[in-house]
């Protein structure tokens, strides 16, 4: 599984599959599908029938990466 970068994550549109949170974080296959099946993954995921989505935002945060957000 190939790392992502700086730049691959600022170049992710608004929401994400859960395989390419998952090599975000660096976590398997395997583990990713556990855990959000059992509401653990590190970052909110949002349930669309059989698909998991993640919002790159959060993701973003998690990371540590500074999204460009501000507080108003």
């Amino acid at each position: 599984m190939k790392s992502m970068t700086f730049r691959d994550l600022q170049d992710l549109p608004p929401t994400i599959d859960l395989m390419t949170a998952a090599r975000a974080l660096g976590i398997g296959r395997s583990k990713a599908y556990q855990l959000a099946r059992d509401g653990e993954f590190p970052v909110r995921i949002i349930r669309i029938g059989d698909l998991y989505r993640v919002c790159t935002v959060d993701l973003m945060k998690v990371l540590g990466v500074d999204t460009g957000e501000r507080a108003i």
